[in-house]
């Protein structure tokens, strides 16, 4: 007896019809990561008590979080300026990945290499602006692309690797790493979700079923911990990165 697993194609997984104005299921979840971002903050610090509570209480740790474990770690007092956008960034995407576990959603919005690319986007002209601005084009530039110490015979071919590197590697490689993860999870969580019913189908009785149940159950709570970590690399990557143009000397 076999148990007729079948799988579907990952363009089921990831391509939905669209709506009305285009609207698909991608977009209406960003909305309701930008909806629980604000409504974190507007709500939360519309009326600040001395003892927080409810909203007001994670809107006061998440901002703790990110000026302590984010921004002072990587840029120091200078960078607090930016504590505000990298704060709405770790929480954006937070939620924007936490739908995967989401019964009758279950699909991360980030796994679409679309808005990643457009937080990289961000990412890379505000640390280029940073760059500009804080040190000049011209000094960014050579501080950018030209490593102390190295010898004029090799100049050359390091400029080009600095140039590809800090102006085209970083910003793909931040879009890549953020929709490569939550996508691995997704198809995780759907062959596991599609062993467990087929077994259950077959007989409720066989081995593997508890197997694959508590399985799927690991999974899901290893994800919720994926998308929060996502959500940290991407947005503590973003403060190194502003860090590197407002601190060349580092």
């Amino acid at each position: 007896m076999t148990l007729g697993l079948e799988f579907p194609p990952i363009s089921h997984l990831i391509v939905w019809g669209t709506g009305p104005g285009g609207v698909n299921k991608v977009a209406v979840i960003y909305m309701f990561a930008a909806f629980m971002t604000l409504l974190i903050f507007v709500v939360g610090g519309a009326k600040q008590k001395l003892v927080p509570s409810g909203l007001q209480n994670i809107a006061e740790v998440g901002v703790d979080f990110v000026r302590n474990q984010v921004v002072m770690q990587t840029m120091g007092v200078d960078g607090l300026r930016f504590l505000p956008y990298l704060t709405c960034l770790f929480f954006f995407i937070f939620f924007s990945n936490i739908t995967e576990v989401i019964p009758f959603v279950q699909f991360p919005a980030n796994s679409r290499m679309a808005m990643p690319m457009v937080f990289a986007l961000i990412t890379w002209v505000l640390y280029n602006a940073v760059g500009v601005v804080k040190q000049g084009p011209i000094h960014y530039l050579k501080n950018s692309t030209v490593p102390p110490g190295v010898p004029k015979a090799i100049l050359p071919l390091v400029f080009i690797i600095e140039i590809v590197s800090h102006f085209l590697v970083k910003p793909f490689s931040l879009a890549v790493r953020l929709f490569a993860n939550m996508l691995a999870g997704h198809l995780i969580l759907v062959t596991f979700g599609v062993i467990c019913a087929s077994t259950w189908a077959l007989a409720p009785s066989i081995v593997i079923t508890p197997f694959s149940f508590l399985m799927l159950v690991a999974m899901t709570g290893f994800e919720v911990l994926v998308g929060f970590l996502q959500a940290f690399i991407f947005t503590i990557l973003t403060a190194v990165y502003i860090g590197s143009t407002l601190h060349p000397e580092h």
